[in-house]
């Protein structure tokens, strides 16, 4: 079981800030918009309720009753997919939000006993309800915080933890500049199998150009394990390993082009000592009558690709 259970969290490993731990849902992208980004999304607060999974102090007016739905189809056969939304309590001053993540680790598993025998099929996966809860001081300050529920199975073997996030977002209007910190899933089990969460402590910054149509925006990740970085790689390497970039550029009211890179995903992804495509990620979005339609493909170098579609909905605007 402890081998299985290795070989399931693996294809999760190469994902922002990702080490061996339980729940690694956790770190898949929540959206196709946060995937071409490269899950460079700490500071990025324009309306997306996906960003409430990256930081629980972005929720605000401008993410209010928008839900989200999104499906990731990755490697091996592993469906993930994310449902999101949020209201803004004004008599609170609070937005609510509420999200829900699954993920199903490659359907039916063979499972073998000690002598490489078939003995049948079992299935695997994971579930993560947040709830959150965000709040303005001011017309800079933002801070808020979530809590997740969660629950992992693999064949009869279960384990479920409490986990939360903490977060801040500060902005200057003028430079159209922000600035974002979050510290995620600070938790322990609950029940069950021990587990261990991906806590991670995360700084971005996002800046959008005033004479160009272009958002960029960078992510300093996993910075509880500033210590570590690429296995094997230089100095520069162990540096922009916890570092993730994305960028936006809007053409017109309807299109958006993307792209992000992250670059501990690109040497973990590698299979030679060559430049290939693996950390790169891009993709786009279509806005049209309140609907918003995003995909995203993230390579995997050889190992292949992941694609990864979503649906917002502003139903203000419907």
């Amino acid at each position: 079981m402890l081998v299985l259970s290795v070989g399931l969290v693996a294809p999760a490993a190469a994902q922002p800030g990702a080490s061996l731990s339980s729940f690694q849902l956790l770190r898949f992208d929540a959206s196709a918009r946060t995937a071409a980004l490269g899950g460079a999304y700490t500071a990025v607060a324009d309306g997306d309720v996906n960003a409430l999974f990256y930081n629980p102090a972005i929720p605000g007016p401008p993410t209010s009753r928008i839900p989200s739905l999104s499906y990731l189809n990755h490697l091996a056969g592993i469906d993930a997919g994310t449902v999101a939304y949020s209201q803004t309590v004004r008599d609170w001053g609070t937005t609510l939000s509420g999200g829900l993540r699954f993920v199903q680790w490659g359907g039916d598993i063979q499972r073998r006993n000690e002598r490489g025998e078939r003995t049948g099929t079992f299935s695997a996966g994971d579930v993560a309800l947040t709830l959150g809860a965000a709040r303005a001081t001011g017309a800079r300050l933002q801070y808020g915080a979530n809590m997740h529920l969660l629950y992992s199975q693999i064949d009869n073997v279960q384990a479920t933890a409490v986990a939360t996030d903490l977060g801040a977002l500060y902005r200057l209007p003028a430079q159209q500049l922000t600035i974002g910190a979050s510290l995620r899933h600070l938790g322990v089990s609950t029940g069950g199998f021990e587990t261990s969460l991906p806590l991670d402590l995360q700084l971005g910054v996002s800046k959008r150009l005033a004479h160009l149509p272009l958002l960029l925006s960078l992510t300093a990740y996993d910075l509880t394990e500033i210590g570590t970085g690429v296995e094997g790689g230089s100095t520069l390497d162990h540096a922009l390993g916890h570092l993730t970039f994305g960028g936006e550029l809007r053409l017109g009211e309807v299109l958006r082009l993307r792209a992000g890179y992250n670059h501990r995903r690109s040497r973990d992804t590698a299979l030679a000592d060559r430049f290939d495509l693996g950390g790169l990620g891009g993709g786009f979005g279509l806005v049209v009558s309140g609907i918003a339609v995003d995909y995203a493909y993230n390579s995997w170098s050889k190992l292949g690709g992941l694609h990864q579609f979503t649906v917002r909905a502003d139903l203000d605007a419907l």
